[in-house]
């Protein structure tokens, strides 16, 4: 029976995180009602190979001036790589068809663990949001997005801030994918400034960075992926 139960609890998870992970993004390839190969668009090869040349690659290294993608140095690259045409608003299309954007915390759950996400919106989340206002702290929502049509496949790490912003890197994904502390830690910036960020059911905690600065504060958001009873964030100043 003992052993019937942890197969049961096992196989909601897993359905839980592919969920969670999503299959919502896809190569966008053409964007609507134009042809690849116009101005302001990219070919599918194109596509692909901007896909491959982010993957694990931050924009500093390609002497830009962010530490995590954003539309904006997406653009750049785009421009000094292919089209010099290529506007904000055409990259943002790509990044939408990518699964990137803001989402409805009840979008970062799977049929389970709705209920649960939205309770806890409504009784934790406005202590942290408190919290971010009282220490001049940005809050960050964060997940993953399984990126369909490439190979090998990739996945799509983003952080969408309070205010809308996406941030994001690219990965290729191996079996259970430990969330990149670098990503983490690019999120505070070289300001060090602090951060709460708000965890989807991507990663299990045992997959999250360690040994974080007291400036980044990870919040678990409810999913059928980890026990209930796992301890909180800190909600207190950053050291």
């Amino acid at each position: 029976m003992g052993v019937a139960l942890r197969d049961a609890r096992r196989s909601v998870t897993s359905w839980c995180r592919r969920h969670t992970i999503g299959g919502d993004g896809t190569v966008a390839a053409v964007r609507r009602g134009q042809r690849a190969g116009e101005p302001g668009t990219l070919s599918r090869e194109q596509e692909l190979d901007l896909i491959d040349a982010l993957r694990g690659v931050h924009p500093d290294e390609f002497d830009l001036d962010e530490e995590l993608w954003t539309r904006q140095s997406l653009t750049d690259l785009i421009r000094r790589r292919y089209d010099p045409t290529m506007d904000t608003g055409a990259v943002g299309a790509y990044l939408r068809a990518w699964g990137l954007g803001p989402r409805e915390p009840r979008e970062r759950a799977c049929g389970l663990c709705v209920g649960a996400v939205e309770h806890w919106v409504r009784t934790e989340y406005p202590a942290i949001a408190r919290a971010a206002q009282e220490h001049l702290a940005e809050v960050y929502w964060l997940g993953r997005v399984r990126l369909r049509g490439t190979m090998p496949a990739a996945d799509v790490v983003s952080a969408v801030s309070s205010r809308g912003r996406v941030r994001f890197m690219i990965t290729t994904p191996s079996v259970d994918p430990p969330l990149p502390r670098d990503f983490v830690l690019r999120l505070s910036g070289t300001e060090e400034r602090t951060v709460h960020v708000i965890m989807d059911g991507s990663w299990p905690r045992n997959e999250w960075p360690r040994r974080l600065p007291r400036r980044i504060v990870l919040h678990p958001l409810p999913s059928c992926g980890r026990v209930t009873a796992t301890r909180p964030g800190r909600l207190g100043p950053a050291a």
